[in-house]
């Protein structure tokens, strides 16, 4: 009976670098009835750990920060990374969408590498009295509290400021009353999910609304809804878009 050949698992040393390496058949490393104990330990004793100067074994990680020059990063990690990169300075015009009927219009699947948005009006207005508002949301939802915006409505002889809590309103108790203009949203805190707004829209009484607030979302923004107080008036006229930049 031909001997069964063998292979010195500890006589395994790393390879020097940019050298060519024959695999080796661990089926004939060790006899048969210990073929399934190999585990990464026995496999990888005697090695050193990679460095940049020197082949050896490697952690992977999925870290997208790491600094490190000893861990080997994972597709999923260099495809974070890649989205980051893509998403930095890219400028999205959403498609334009009519303001001519419904009770809200909601802007969805914003990308997560968007640091600012800009909401724009043009020539909207609605069947009734309740103001018209933004709100911000994640994927649980769009969040109705927690906003502190002031808004300020400049006409001949009267400016009024008001602070609400609900969303960023522009003040209106007209059904007449059209509405031009932009609010832009700014990342102001990551780590707290904090977006800041300052807007400016013009509306034909002849008026100034002037609106600057925050708003600390509980996740990721992801959408933009526009709707009124009520909930009830529907939109009669003009068009909504979004931009948002990376």
């Amino acid at each position: 009976m031909a001997a069964r050949k063998t292979t010195d698992l500890t006589a395994l040393t790393a390879p020097a670098a940019n050298t060519l390496v024959a695999a080796v058949d661990l089926t004939e490393a060790l006899p048969s009835n210990q073929n399934k104990k190999l585990t990464l330990s026995n496999l990888t004793q005697g090695l050193s750990a990679a460095t940049t100067d020197a082949a050896g074994v490697v952690r992977l990680s999925t870290s997208t920060s790491s600094t490190s020059t000893s861990l080997a990063a994972t597709s999923s990690a260099a495809k974070a990374a890649y989205d980051l990169a893509n998403g930095r300075g890219r400028i999205t015009l959403e498609t334009a969408k009519a303001s001519t009927s419904g009770t809200s219009i909601d802007f969805t699947g914003i990308p997560t590498w968007a640091k600012r948005i800009t909401v724009t009006f043009n020539g909207v207005s609605t069947n009734g009295t309740s103001q018209p508002m933004i709100r911000l949301g994640t994927s649980g939802g769009v969040q109705t509290t927690g906003y502190s915006a002031n808004t300020t409505s400049i006409t001949t002889g009267a400016d009024v400021t008001t602070n609400y809590t609900n969303g960023w309103q522009l003040h209106s108790n007209l059904a007449a009353n059209v509405f031009s203009g932009a609010l832009t949203l700014v990342l102001q805190n990551p780590a707290t999910g904090a977006w800041v707004g300052t807007g400016l829209f013009s509306v034909n009484i002849p008026s100034l609304v002037i609106m600057a607030g925050i708003k600390t979302l509980s996740g990721t923004l992801d959408r933009v809804r526009i709707t009124t107080v009520n909930g009830t008036d529907t939109f009669d006229a003009g068009s909504i878009n979004i931009l948002y930049e990376g």
